[in-house]
């Protein structure tokens, strides 16, 4: 049975570096939904890296890794929402697996981690977008307590094909006091219907 850790990143060493362009550059060519159309060179994930590990460090985003038996096989990452009414809120993204790895859960303990996580330092949602073609990511979401909340159809397009663009939310709970108006007409922001 191999030694499974999940392990924190704040700054990549060369290591990390190889080893997660080896996870990224590996799903992709597999054909793995995770942003890319063709597989990364070392360099995009070393710069991608930095770009999050910097906004880790200003509490904006965590990066979780799965390491297995000392070697990083599974990786994802929340970071914050960016606008002043978004900062409540995290999406999850980059969420991935080496294909050797697969079978082994790392999906699964990386989101949940991401997840707890981002409640232990007090976010209320979290949020994250999946490829509509990837219905065993969206069952592990929902698994976890995630649900549908949009659907745009068509809208990633690889090549000459399009595919759904689904939107998954999960409540992680709201300061005491929190009003929730929902839909609800009144209050900043708010403007009436127009018979059309």
């Amino acid at each position: 049975m191999p030694e499974i850790d999940l392990r924190w990143l704040t700054e990549a060493t060369d290591q990390h570096r190889t080893e997660i362009h080896r996870v990224v550059h590996d799903v992709v060519a597999a054909g793995g939904a995770v942003g890319y159309h063709s597989p990364p060179s070392h360099d995009q994930i070393s710069a991608w890296l930095d770009t999050s590990l910097k906004q880790v460090r200003d509490g904006n985003a965590a990066f979780a890794t799965a390491v297995v038996d000392g070697v990083v096989q599974g990786i994802g990452l929340w970071r914050r929402g960016g606008t002043a009414v978004f900062q409540h809120r995290v999406e999850i993204a980059q969420i991935m697996a080496h294909p050797s790895a697969r079978g082994l859960g790392l999906g699964r303990l990386v989101v949940q981690a991401l997840v707890d996580n981002a409640r232990e330092t007090g976010f209320e949602i979290a949020m994250l977008g999946v490829r509509g073609n990837n219905h065993g990511a969206i069952e592990l979401y929902e698994r976890i307590g995630f649900r549908e909340c949009g659907r745009m159809p068509n809208a990633i397009a690889v090549g000459n094909e399009r595919w759904d663009d689904v939107w998954m939310f999960l409540p992680l709970g709201y300061p005491e006091g929190t009003v929730l108006n929902g839909s609800q007409a009144g209050g900043l922001g708010s403007s009436p219907r127009r018979n059309v």
